[in-house]
């Protein structure tokens, strides 16, 4: 364990989780406002570990939101399937909530599920923060994978392949289910379709990452269908490796902080085959727009930008 002092009277103790991505953030309490030197800290080691978890820190909606507004501005809870009621900054991560409601039975892969938040948007969110309320006694664990260490890994050749390459984002039913009238009916309401470099450089450390989401990423720009497949499926298995990963298991209390920018995480769906509610509650924080290696910034297709000061500095 390594220890971050922070102020005369406390520290904030880091415990590294996994070689490559998370750690737990212990010694801080959430409910109430941090200083100066604790966000700074926080904020240095969401930086290294791409996602930071926090245990016993049983927060209200407002509290959420209040510690979630000291490092950015915050989105509306889903830029598609609305919020909390109430809450305008909180969705609802229900066991059978509307953006998993589909019909049909997936085509299974090894990356099937595994996604970046709202990358349909010219400007996904910078961060998510995600708050574990009702947790099942076992199951319901979320992954996260590093996509700077995955990017780090490709042979040289591939990556300078890749530093050229863009693709498109959308909204979709996976393959091979239909969503229900409701998932349909949000998704034609508020439509984001955008085009994002496949590798894009962090904004603060200026590293690259694979910029690949399986969950939105639809095809390559410029390249016929089938090279677009290849393409997409070599790189979705090779983020998704087992050792770029770390397994966080759920407490109530239990909060999750990662950055959207060098992340894709990957729901359970175990939580399908128990009896057992689950219900955990995310903030977002509204982001910039990619860029990738060539200096060109993502481009929307379709819809507008997530956060009212976003919309105002991209019109």
């Amino acid at each position: 364990m390594s220890a971050v002092a922070v102020t005369d009277q406390a520290e904030l103790q880091i415990s590294p989780l996994s070689a490559h991505i998370g750690a737990e953030i212990g010694g801080v309490d959430l409910t109430r406002p941090l200083d100066p030197k604790q966000i700074a800290a926080i904020r240095a080691a969401l930086l290294k570990w791409r996602v930071v978890f926090f245990r016993e820190q049983f927060l209200s909606h407002e509290q959420h939101v209040a510690f979630s507004a000291q490092f950015g501005e915050l989105t509306v809870g889903h830029p598609v399937f609305g919020h909390v009621e109430g809450h305008p900054q909180i969705y609802s991560i229900a066991k059978f909530r509307q953006a998993t409601r589909f019909e049909g039975q997936p085509l299974l892969r090894p990356w099937t599920g595994w996604h970046t938040d709202v990358t349909a948007a010219v400007n996904p969110p910078f961060a998510s923060i995600l708050r574990g309320v009702t947790i099942p006694p076992y199951g319901g664990d979320t992954q996260w994978t590093n996509l700077v260490a995955a990017y780090d890994k490709l042979s040289e050749p591939l990556r300078r392949f890749v530093d050229g390459l863009r693709g498109v984002h959308r909204f979709a039913a996976p393959q091979g289910v239909q969503g229900t009238a409701s998932f349909a009916s949000a998704v034609e309401q508020h439509t984001l379709v955008s085009e994002h470099p496949l590798v894009r450089v962090h904004p603060e450390t200026g590293e690259r990452a694979l910029y690949v989401s399986p969950g939105f990423l639809k095809q390559i720009s410029g390249v016929t269908p089938r090279e677009s497949q290849l393409l997409l499926e070599l790189l979705w298995e090779h983020v998704t490796r087992p050792e770029f990963t770390v397994r966080f298991k759920w407490e109530p209390g239990s909060i999750a902080f990662w950055d959207n920018r060098t992340t894709a995480h990957l729901a359970p769906t175990d939580i399908f085959d128990l009896e057992f509610d689950r219900q955990l509650y995310r903030t977002t924080l509204v982001g910039d727009v990619p860029v990738g290696p060539d200096g060109r910034a993502s481009v929307s297709l379709q819809g507008s930008p997530v956060g009212a000061a976003a919309a105002v500095a991209l019109n």
